[in-house]
């Protein structure tokens, strides 16, 4: 008997952008410096869609409204890199996203020792982003300190698992997938998908800037 030839293809795959600023030292600095000094209860976000924990530090959603000149440089390269995902990912032309209206919220955190982040999603926008400003520290014995975690969007995907299935390649795996951002890092995903933030144990912060975007 002649054994078949298989077609094996990736169905129901999630785009991931990535990209890195270059010599980002200088921006993340005085980004740094300034989300430092605005964190304060004017500054606060005063409707968190989760408990708010003292570790934790997050912003109003109009940060790429503030006018101050390193706020837009980081506002030019993180909507930039969200518009190329989406011409990656996307059939849309340059020239059709161009005649589209973006829209953002725009905030940042700031998460000190044992804060953390707990799994969400972002269902009123389709692309989500996030850039790392100071990436912290990773104690020895907690590698995952801080990791941002990706959830596989497949319910009951694991539902029933043995040994035909728990051995999966990489693309097609079951597992959440952990970033360990490193600054001047950034990922854009679809909306949709859940995530959340390890608890960072580092000695010092762990800064990031987080949008969400939506086309019309």
């Amino acid at each position: 008997m002649v054994s078949p030839t298989v077609t094996l293809s990736p169905i129901f795959a999630v785009p991931l952008g990535e990209a890195r600023l270059a010599r980002c030292e200088r921006l993340n600095r005085e980004l740094e410096a300034l989300f430092l000094a605005r964190e304060n209860d004017e500054h606060r976000n005063p409707m968190p869609s989760h408990i708010p924990q003292d570790e934790v530090f997050e912003s109003r959603f109009n940060l790429f409204r503030w006018p101050e000149a390193c706020v837009q440089e980081l506002r030019s390269f993180m909507l930039d890199t969200v518009a190329q995902t989406v011409l990656r990912a996307t059939t849309l032309r340059a020239e059709d996203l161009t005649r589209l209206k973006f829209h953002n919220h725009t905030w940042f955190h700031i998460t000190r020792h044992a804060g953390s982040f707990v799994s969400h999603n972002h269902p009123m926008a389709s692309w989500s982003a996030v850039y790392c400003v100071r990436a912290g520290e990773v104690p020895a014995d907690r590698p995952g300190s801080g990791v941002l975690r990706l959830f596989d969007p497949r319910p009951g995907a694991n539902a029933y698992r043995d040994p035909a299935n728990e051995r999966l390649h990489d693309i097609f795996g079951m597992k959440s997938i952990e970033l360990r951002l490193v600054e001047g890092q950034i990922v854009v995903f679809p909306s949709y998908l859940f995530h959340d933030v390890a608890p960072y144990y580092g000695a010092g912060t762990r800064i990031t800037v987080a949008t969400n975007c939506w086309f019309a």
